[in-house]
């Protein structure tokens, strides 16, 4: 059997089952960021008291290769434009037309209240300065994901953007052509042959040469997904950097009941599972006809594909199955409490069951939507909270590379108008002198005391 079956029918007891117990019976994938932290830790110090040389250094020790500069020259981009497959330019341009598109509804507009008669707070949406994208290289090449961070980052206004993503020793230590001609597609020339905990760190502490001049830029923040160093070093540079979140491995759970194709199903899950051993692939669904289906095509398919034995591992690990539920609305009740990254719901009334989903990070409907179609050319952000975190956590988009000022201006009259009220809520909590920056104001005058 290449995926467990799990019997979750009797577990609703009364109709409802507790996300702890769903949590202990779906667990995802062991995945322990403090096993590395230590190691983190000791590289993020390196990049920090480092320079150009030593971080080559560790470029070669981690990635095999060295390169003969962290940045990639100009001329090595050019050539990867030029060198660019026709087909693959014309499927990046219409999958960068149509992210654009959805990106640029999520501007933000400046809003302005007047609380009272001379008293008006104006919130402002201002991009950060400079980002660091991260682009990871490992089992396979992502300019989409190249795509997924720039253009929200540009919508959004900012002005000063990087890519980051390793090294490879296929191309003389450069990064993969097709990401560099991606990069160019989209304007952007500033790009870095740094992976995992290195680029993170480089990304916080910036770059300088022996002699100590500038070779890159430190960054406001660092966004886009990795492996296991990529997230600890994350967690461990937040409040340096702004991040986006902890990257997890992927994952896909689909709402199914009968009227369901076995064939799209299956196919769906194993189209996540090939990314990573440890990546998670879950079916929920109310028919066992289904069930009986979909696992006798993940038997005949998998062993069909060319990752056979990275997707049968993931397919076989404790973080994948095909859960059987008493009805859609039980399915629905187990995807709130696993809040997948991508979310599938493929039923009789995908619309009326979509309604009822509060925690995905993408959920795509019916069966000619599937999550592949997210992942490069659906217009949505692929970069999606993974290991549950899309119960408190959205998708990157343009907000996130966006800050909220709030301008304050109260007139003298409206100022008087709340003294007394802000005077005693600062005597409340005893700080008194918060209440005489108010009070000082009006010294002299009548109606204000402290």
């Amino acid at each position: 059997m290449v995926i467990r079956r799990l019997d979750l029918r009797p577990k609703f007891d009364g109709g409802t089952i507790s996300r702890s117990e769903l949590r202990r019976l779906i667990p995802r994938a062991p995945l322990s960021i403090d096993s590395v932290t230590e190691r983190v830790l000791a590289i993020i110090e390196s990049v920090r008291q480092g320079d150009e040389n030593s971080i080559l250094r560790l470029v070669e020790r981690f990635d095999g290769v060295r390169p003969h500069s962290v940045r990639v020259p100009s001329e090595v981009i050019d050539t990867a434009d030029r060198n660019l497959d026709v087909k693959v330019r014309a499927a990046l341009e219409e999958s960068v037309r149509r992210i654009r598109k959805v990106h640029q509804s999520q501007q933000r507009e400046e809003s302005r209240v007047e609380v009272v008669a001379g008293g008006v707070v104006t919130q402002r949406w201002v991009p950060v300065d400079r980002v660091a994208l991260y682009v990871p290289g490992g089992k396979a090449v992502y300019p989409s994901s190249v795509m997924m961070n720039v253009i929200p980052a540009q919508i959004a206004g900012v002005r000063s953007i990087a890519i980051l993503t390793p090294a490879q020793r296929e191309n003389d230590g450069w990064p993969h052509p097709t990401i560099l001609a991606t990069a160019k597609m989209l304007g952007v020339d500033e790009i870095y042959a740094l992976g995992g905990a290195v680029a993170i760190a480089a990304a916080a502490f910036g770059i300088n040469d022996s002699s100590g001049l500038t070779v890159m830029e430190p960054a406001d923040m660092v966004t886009g997904p990795g492996n296991i160093y990529v997230a600890a070093a994350k967690r461990a540079l937040r409040g340096v950097i702004g991040i986006d979140s902890e990257a997890g491995p992927t994952e896909i759970a689909i709402i199914a009941d009968q009227s369901a194709d076995p064939v799209a199903v299956a196919t769906d899950l194993i189209s996540q599972a090939e990314h990573d051993v440890i990546a998670a692939a879950v079916l929920i669904t109310d028919s066992p006809s289904l069930a009986e289906k979909v696992e006798r095509e993940l038997n005949e398919r998998v062993m069909k594909t060319k990752h056979s034995e990275r997707i049968k591992e993931a397919l076989g690990g404790v973080q994948s199955c095909i859960a059987l539920v008493n009805t859609t609305a039980e399915a629905v009740q187990v995807a709130n409490h696993y809040a997948a990254e991508h979310l599938e719901i493929q039923t009789s009334d995908d619309q009326l069951w979509a309604k009822e989903i509060r925690n995905a990070g993408a959920i795509f409907l019916g069966r000619f939507s599937p999550v592949s179609l997210g992942d490069y050319s659906a217009g949505s952000n692929h970069v999606l909270p993974t290991g549950g975190c899309a119960c408190h956590s959205s998708g990157l988009s343009v907000q996130t590379f966006l800050r909220g000022l709030s301008f304050v201006a109260y007139s003298e009259a409206a100022l008087h108008e709340i003294a007394q009220a802000v005077i005693t809520l600062a005597h409340a909590e005893d700080l008194p002198a918060h209440g005489e920056a108010i009070a000082s104001r009006f010294e002299g005058r009548s109606g204000t005391k402290t």
